[in-house]
This record gives C-alpha cells, sequence and structure tokens, in this order.
C-alpha cells in the first residue's frame, strides 16, 4: 500500500510540474524573464520556506544540524540544477520541443535515478535482490518510455506544414542538440542528487519529531536556494539586455494579475517537489532510487496529456498517435513495475 500511494503522490507532483506553465501563458504585456523571475521567488524562496515551516518540526535547527560540506554540496547542487533549467530553452531550439523534452529528461531520469544509488554503495544491492531487479526493470522501461514519446514528437515536426518545417530546419542542429541536450539532462539531475546529499538534515528534521512523510521539505530551502542563485543571475542579465527592469511597475500592463498568475506559478511548480519527497518517503529507502524515474515519467505524462489538450497533436497521422499512445503507456507500465518491487522480498 505504501508503494502505491507513493506512486500517488509522485503523480501528482508530476501533474504539478507540467501544469506550473498553464499560469505563465496569462502573463500580458511582460518579457518573459519578468515573469519566471516572480515565479520563482515563489517557488524557490517564499515556498520552500512557508510549507518548511508549517511541514518540518525545528526546520531551523534542523538546517543548522548540518555540517559545513553538506551545506557546501546541497546548494552547489542546486546552482548546478540551475543550469540545467536554463539550458532547457536552448535544448529545445536545437532540437525542437518534442525531440528536446526525450532527450533532456531521458538523460536527466537516467542519471538522477541512478547515480545517488551508485554514490551510496547500494546499487550491487540492487542487482542482487529480486526487489531492485524488478525496480530496475521499471526504470528501465520507463526510459525507453520516454524516448518512443519523444520518437512521436519527431514524427510530428515531420508531419509539419511546409512553413512551420522551414522554421524547424533553420534553428535545428542534431549535434548541438545532443550536447546541450545531454549537458541539461545531466544538470537537472542535480536536483536528485542535491536530494541525497542534503539527507542529514532530513534525518535529523525526522530525530525531532517531523512526520517521515514530511522530511524532505526540510532539504528544500537549502537546496533550491541555490537553483534560485543561477536563475536570478540570468534574468537580471536579461532584463538588463532587454531593457525589461520596468515591467514590475508599469501601470500600463495589468500588474497585479501578473504578479498572482507568476506566483500562482511558481507555487504550483513548488508543489511537484513537495509531493516528490511524500512519494519518495512512501517507497522506502531501498526503492527510492526510482522516485526520480517516476517524476520525470509523469511529468511527460502529464505534459503530453496537457498537449493533446490544447490540440498541439491535431492534424498528425494515425501511425504518429499510435507511437505517442505506446510511449506513454510504457510510462504507465514502468510505474506498475516500480510498485510491484516493494512486494517481493529481498
Amino acid at each position: 500500500m505504501n508503494a502505491i500511494l507513493g506512486i500517488i503522490f509522485h503523480f501528482i507532483g508530476g501533474f504539478a510540474s507540467g501544469s506550473f506553465y498553464i499560469p505563465y501563458k496569462n502573463i500580458k504585456k511582460w518579457s518573459w524573464e519578468s515573469g519566471w523571475i516572480i515565479g520563482g521567488v515563489a517557488s524557490w524562496i517564499i515556498a520552500p520556506w512557508l510549507f518548511g515551516f508549517l511541514t518540518v518540526k525545528d526546520l531551523i535547527p534542523s538546517i543548522q544540524s548540518a555540517d559545513s560540506q553538506t551545506m557546501f554540496y546541497t546548494v552547489l547542487f542546486g546552482v548546478l540544477w540551475g543550469f540545467g533549467g536554463l539550458t532547457y530553452g536552448l535544448t529545445m531550439r536545437y532540437l525542437g520541443v518534442s525531440l528536446g523534452v526525450a532527450v533532456a529528461l531521458g538523460f536527466c531520469a537516467a542519471f538522477g535515478t541512478l547515480i545517488p544509488p551508485i554514490y551510496e554503495g547500494r546499487f550491487d544491492e540492487l542487482i542482487a535482490t529480486n526487489s531492485g531487479q524488478i525496480t530496475l526493470a521499471g526504470v528501465a522501461l520507463c526510459v525507453v518510455g520516454i524516448f518512443v514519446c519523444g520518437k512521436a514528437g519527431m514524427m510530428k515536426e515531420k508531419e509539419l506544414d511546409a512553413s512551420s518545417k522551414q522554421e524547424a530546419v533553420k534553428e535545428f542542429d542534431l549535434r548541438k542538440g545532443l550536447l546541450v541536450g545531454t549537458f541539461c539532462g545531466i544538470m537537472s539531475a542535480c536536483f536528485a542528487f542535491g536530494l541525497a546529499v542534503g539527507a542529514p538534515i532530513a534525518t535529523q528534521a525526522e530525530a525531532y519529531g517531523t512526520d517521515p512523510l514530511f522530511k524532505n521539505n526540510a532539504i528544500l530551502p537549502v537546496l533550491l536556494i541555490g537553483g534560485f542563485a543561477t536563475n536570478f543571475v540570468w534574468c537580471m542579465i536579461l532584463n538588463f539586455r532587454n531593457k525589461s527592469f520596468g515591467d514590475y511597475t508599469n501601470g500600463k500592463t495589468p500588474l497585479k494579475t501578473n504578479y498572482l498568475w507568476a506566483l500562482l506559478a511558481g507555487v504550483t511548480w513548488y508543489f511537484q517537489f513537495f509531493f516528490y519527497g511524500m512519494g519518495q518517503s512512501k517507497l522506502g529507502k531501498s526503492l527510492d532510487f526510482a522516485s526520480w524515474t517516476l517524476h520525470m515519467a509523469f511529468i511527460i505524462l502529464v505534459g503530453t496529456l496537457w498537449g493533446l489538450f490544447y490540440k498541439e497533436w491535431k492534424g498528425v497521422s494515425g501511425s504518429t498517435m499510435r507511437v505517442l499512445y505506446i510511449g506513454l503507456l510504457l510510462i504507465v507500465l514502468s510505474s506498475a513495475f516500480i510498485g510491484m518491487g516493494s512486494y517481493f522480498v529481498h
């Protein structure tokens, strides 16, 4: 039952991540960087501390209990994760949205899932147990599903009309795209690494009486401040280049609604890791490495469903839709494998 709850929590987190961009569409007459950093203040500063204080007993003492090495690497991995977010858009530019998502999140899923247990010296144990083997099979199936969805995206792009195809071809660069996408995936996976190295903070929070369901919320204020630093510097550079600092006070724009939509987007983004931590705690220590794969899978699943809802796949061939549905089915099946893994005796 715990594993099923873990998967449900991961789905809610994936739904939040796959949906957070929708409020940004309602921001009017602002440059991208202005809306992004206001949302970032909510997702990387306000929400982590607010929900941290609400769910973690003795949040500040838990953080202060960490040694300097734990604090340094948790913040560092947050900064590195921030670079992953910044290069995500560049991956889309060189590979297109569908292939870009598959490459970036495919690498992110693989590295973010497998590196932590290897780093902790638990990988041999996983290979040697029935539970670990079944869960690893689920991870592999998930990665295959991610790339099948990417294949559907490539087929979709080939079916665009002539003018759209010419626009895509003009920027398409497979070599650069794969390099940037690989970098993006590895850097984005640093979030999982940050949670792994920040584990002593969560452990101390639990020792102070925090419900294990919320223990990861003690790590997020430290980890996310690193990601905020990276994005803040870049957005300020863009504000300077684009002369868009005036957006924040421009009365000729719908200021109140712009701030509200940006803040809503930011809080929605934060909830992905609020529920990620809950899902990870329910999968248990032996299987928590699979959490990152589930997270990536549900982001792609929800993002694709939103694409269907907004008719982004309108006009594509039946064969392309079949490939897309196969990819989504593989992702759903992978979550079943990961859930089954917890029921097998080591």
